[in-house]
């Protein structure tokens, strides 16, 4: 598919704008740590404090020593280190390895043994060769991290380094004086669960909405679809979200579709990604932000936009009202390889087609007429062809595949009504599905799909037992992946790779203020 382009050159005006100015603060390195095998703990490796950060500046270093900063918290931003010889004047190059990591585990397996398919060039790993040692030495990327591990791999018989000071220049457009604490009476594990997506968003929020900061640090609209409902919960940096909008009207391709994601420097360009439930999700996106602001001015410059994003999807209709899988046909759903997407794909139709549909009635657009028929025929065809009244739930793909993922998205959608629901999603966890979720992302569309049936208190139990297990497992930041099943799952190859502070997993802040207090 032929590269989108900006073809609204007032759009990307609009965005540009609205780009926010970074917050920064300096945070210091708190403890000195080792890591050492325990299979009790992630991924196999436990972190024991040494020594305290103040102890830093006694410890001197030559050839072949190292060490490790624990900063205690999850951290984004420019790493400096105050740096100083001792011996004789220095005589030779200072040469380091530093290497930063979301998780203990970076500060212990080999990054050479990395053989993912996604690039190893985002493992966070750099040789740094010092030719004058000055006071301060700040590095020029952005790193996203807890942990830090220096190794000195060489000074010169004459001298040595002592490390006086290590800090992080944090950056963020979020704005934590705007967010309301919780009420006294909520629940610890709650109010511990809601600090740690506050923080996962806050990470995020740069100059855009990033999926992750440590990797691919772009603007993907499913990502920014939760991460804009969580930022009305909390930090209610409107100007971003809209910014975002803005951005994705003013890319598209020849045929007016919005693509996936956006890369943001040195300039706005759209990824070669396509998928149609994330194009949809402009809708919803535009929707959620008008009624969060009551901003007439945005839904008249982007309606065309959004509902374009229909009719794409719509014009793979067959005749009988169902999407049909071709060589275009991709929609994300989750990680999942083995999901069969065609039934979920129909019912984020629907969903989105009944979000524009309150825009177009609100508008008095003259698309309402046709959404309003169009949903009641995609509605009854997805119940023509997923329904399984033996097995009592809903039936995808050549296969017949019974899914997770396909019952949640059929009652998200509202194919059925809520009494049927509820108990669809009953049905769903006595049969557990071996088609299972991956993602806190279909993690989030469980939790809604549970409190939009009337199954509140057991979307709190689901709740705890998914982003409650990570924050067991040491998350100070949520995770783009978890299985607890299998706490090494990667669909990359390696859980070197995996964000470990990942946009889409922030919602349980969404939940608890909206539905829980």
């Amino acid at each position: 598919m032929e590269d989108a382009i900006v073809r609204n050159k007032k759009f990307i005006d609009i965005a540009e704008k609205l780009k926010p100015r970074l917050k920064k603060s300096k945070v210091y390195g708190k403890n000195l740590v080792e890591v050492v095998n325990d299979k009790n703990f992630i991924h196999g490796w436990k972190v024991n404090k040494i020594g305290d950060i103040k102890d830093l500046d006694k410890k001197v270093c030559g050839k072949g020593d190292s060490f490790i900063v624990d900063f205690s918290d999850h951290e984004v931003g420019y790493l400096s280190m105050k740096i100083r010889t001792v011996g004789s004047p220095q005589d030779a190059p200072l040469r380091m390895k530093v290497i930063l990591g979301e998780m203990p585990c970076e500060m212990k397996e080999p990054f050479s043994n990395y053989k993912g398919w996604i690039s190893s060039s985002w493992l966070q790993e750099e040789i740094i060769t010092i030719d004058v040692i000055s006071e301060v030495i700040t590095l020029p990327r952005r790193y996203s991290f807890r942990y830090l591990k220096i190794e000195v791999l060489d000074t010169s018989a004459k001298y040595k380094v002592i490390f006086d000071e290590i800090y992080c220049t944090t950056v963020t457009s979020g704005d934590r004086t705007l967010i309301k604490g919780l009420p006294e009476n909520v629940n610890n594990d709650l109010k511990k669960m809601d600090n740690v997506s506050i923080k996962t968003l806050e990470d995020c929020m740069q100059d855009v909405f990033e999926d992750g900061p440590k990797r691919d640090r772009r603007l993907w609209l499913g990502d920014l679809r939760l991460q804009a409902i969580s930022n009305y919960k909390t930090f209610k940096n409107y100007d971003l979200v809209k910014r975002c909008l803005y951005l994705f009207a003013g890319v598209q391709d020849n045929n007016g579709q919005v693509p996936a994601c956006l890369f943001i420097e040195p300039k706005i360009r759209a990824d070669d990604s396509y998928f149609w439930d994330y194009s949809l999700f402009f809708i919803d996106v535009l929707y959620d932000y008008y009624k969060e602001t009551k901003d007439k001015n945005i839904v008249r410059d982007l309606w065309s936009t959004a509902y374009r994003q229909i009719e794409i999807v719509m014009e793979n209709l067959g005749d009988d009202n169902i999407l049909k899988e071709n060589g275009d046909f991709y929609v994300f759903v989750d990680w999942n390889q083995e999901l069969e997407r065609q039934a979920s794909a129909q019912a984020i139709l629907i969903y989105c087609a009944k979000k524009a549909l309150q825009i177009a009635e609100e508008f008095n657009y003259e698309q309402r007429n046709f959404l309003r028929l169009k949903i009641k025929e995609l509605t009854s065809a997805a119940l023509n062809k997923f329904w399984d009244e033996k097995e009592k739930l809903f039936i995808g793909g050549e296969k017949r595949q019974i899914s997770w993922a396909t019952q949640i998205w059929m009652v998200i959608a509202g194919v059925i009504s809520k009494k049927d629901s509820k108990r669809l999603m009953k049905r769903l966890f006595e049969r557990k599905p071996t088609i299972k979720l991956v993602t806190p992302y279909a993690y989030h569309h469980l939790i809604e799909a549970l409190i939009l049936s009337g199954n509140k208190e057991f979307a709190i139990d689901q709740m705890k037992a998914y982003w409650g297990k990570m924050i067991e497992a040491g998350a100070d930041t949520f995770w783009e992946l978890y299985d607890p099943q299998d706490e090494k799952y990667s669909p990359y190859g390696s859980n070197l790779i995996n964000s470990y502070c990942h946009a889409w997993s922030c919602t349980p802040t969404y939940f608890i203020r909206e539905y829980l207090i």
